[in-house]
């Protein structure tokens, strides 16, 4: 994976390398005529961005957990009508990285670390870091950092976009080329981005008093984060490389803090719990281990973190008797919960009784028909007990609503392939192939669907308007990278 992703950011440097350098064209993008910025404009980075999530896509691992996505996208985009963020056409990547970062691109593509929920000890310090996130994207430190570099690094948005793409698949990978690329303008990198940390800090407070979070939990949370520098070692997690903390920071924070009306703790019941247990089992070394962890936390303290934990501990560990134990033992409200029931429907898939998965996936669909974790899992059920055509009305109508999930359309080109639909195979993974940037893949299976016997004259047309839009679309990235 790293080796990949290395050529990757080594070739978007050469291409920036072999451009013309003029100040008043770079990377091909128009010139931004909004005040803000005079280089990038909103449109532009908005493209650059999406384009630049393909490869993000196709490089670094997604941890798919519907759940848990979920989850962050309600929080998101509670948090974004409180914010200053013009474009709201947001996309939400959820990498599998137990380290703590998470980043944001101009687009609106905004990255989140597994290891962040873990990090993190309530909702309102992981709301405070997105938040921070979205006033990076408002105040638009991204085309500023273009602005302030141009005239003495043009190689400055390859380094920054490959040192984010890296960091995603290999935290110290991230580093290295992170190093690498900033060179000699690294002093005035820092203190350039220690004012816009400082903007960002402001502005997000700001957003987290509007949608009822206390502010202070973003000082209290980078401020322990500081704390436990030692820890790190020589390897400091990559916020706290891209997001320099420092204790002028933390104390400007916490004056700004004190200065906004005071917020009562926000509750939103328990999802943060349950979502933590689900990112303590998923990266922990191993599920014996997360069991005795679990165990351990059941006995300190009987909540719906220690609970939930080791029923998903427990079926990790194949022990399906525990953990059906654990949820019939559960209070009535807590076995009630959409993540839980959720959660021990996995349970069920995982001990192959696919009939009893599908009965309760169906049942909770009644009642949710409109979640996509509980459409997804109930797309999974139908699949793993041979209905493949349902399946495959489920998957395409999720992919209708969710375009962009290219995990979505790879379960779509399994089914399609369990059903028998040759045709059907090959368009999906065309799309996989244009979302996770290996557009030669698409072309190759555009011809390999061309091959077909029986296709109608719509099919083909079909095939040929997929051709144009691979083409333009790797001419296009060309050009900005």
């Amino acid at each position: 994976m790293l080796n990949r992703v290395t050529f990757i950011c080594t070739f978007l440097s050469l291409l920036l390398t072999t451009q013309p350098s003029r100040a008043e064209e770079p990377f091909n993008l128009p010139l931004l005529n909004d005040g803000s910025s005079s280089i990038v404009s909103l449109e532009a980075e908005y493209r650059l961005g999406r384009n630049w999530a393909r490869i993000l896509r196709g490089q670094a691992p997604m941890l798919d957990d519907p759940i848990t996505y979920q989850y962050l996208e309600d929080l998101l985009w509670r948090l974004l009508p409180h914010s200053q963020v013009q474009d709201r056409r947001l996309e939400l990547f959820l990498l599998a990285n137990p380290s703590f970062n998470a980043f944001a691109v101009p687009g609106g593509v905004i990255g989140v670390h597994g290891g962040l929920i873990l990090a993190a000890e309530s909702e309102g310090e992981l709301a405070s870091v997105i938040a921070h996130e979205l006033a990076h994207l408002s105040q638009r430190h991204y085309a500023q950092r273009l602005e302030d570099e141009r005239r003495n690094r043009p190689l400055m948005l390859a380094g920054v976009l490959a040192s984010i793409l890296v960091a995603a698949a290999d935290t110290e990978g991230g580093v290295a080329v992170m190093s690498s690329t900033l060179g000699a303008s690294a002093q005035n990198q820092l203190a350039f981005s220690r004012r816009n940390e400082q903007e960002a800090d402001r502005v997000g407070m700001q957003t987290l008093v509007s949608a009822n979070y206390d502010p202070h939990t973003m000082p209290e949370m980078f401020s322990r984060l500081q704390r436990n520098y030692q820890f790190y070692g020589q390897r400091p997690p990559e916020f706290l490389l891209t997001h320099p903390v420092t204790e002028s920071r933390i104390a400007d924070s916490l004056n700004r803090a004190s200065q906004l009306p005071v917020v009562r703790s926000h509750q939103h019941g328990v999802e943060f719990s349950l979502i933590k247990a689900r990112m303590e089992v998923q990266f922990s070394e191993s599920p014996a281990l997360a069991v005795e962890h679990f165990r351990s936390a059941l006995k300190l303290n009987d909540n719906a973190y220690s609970r939930y934990g080791l029923m998903l501990a427990s079926i990790a560990n194949r022990d399906y008797a525990l953990a059906k134990q654990v949820y019939q033992q559960m209070p009535v409200t807590l076995k009630q919960h959409l993540y839980v029931q959720l959660g021990y429907i996995e349970g069920l898939m995982r001990s192959a009784n696919y009939q009893e998965a599908l009965d309760q996936s169906r049942q909770l669909l009644a009642l949710y028909p409109d979640s996509r974790p509980t459409r997804t899992l109930y797309a999974r059920a139908l699949r793993d007990s041979g209905q493949f055509a349902e399946a495959l009305r489920v998957y395409k109508s999720l992919s209708r609503d969710y375009p962009n999930d290219a995990q979505l359309w790879f379960q779509l080109a399994e089914t399609e392939g369990l059903a028998g639909n040759t045709l059907g195979v090959h368009e999906a993974r065309i799309e996989y192939f244009m979302l996770t940037a290996q557009l030669d893949q698409a072309l190759k299976q555009i011809t390999y669907a061309r091959r077909g016997k029986d296709l109608t004259p719509s099919d083909i047309a079909r095939l040929d308007q997929r051709e144009q839009e691979a083409r333009a679309l790797r001419q296009e990235m060309k050009q900005q990278f």
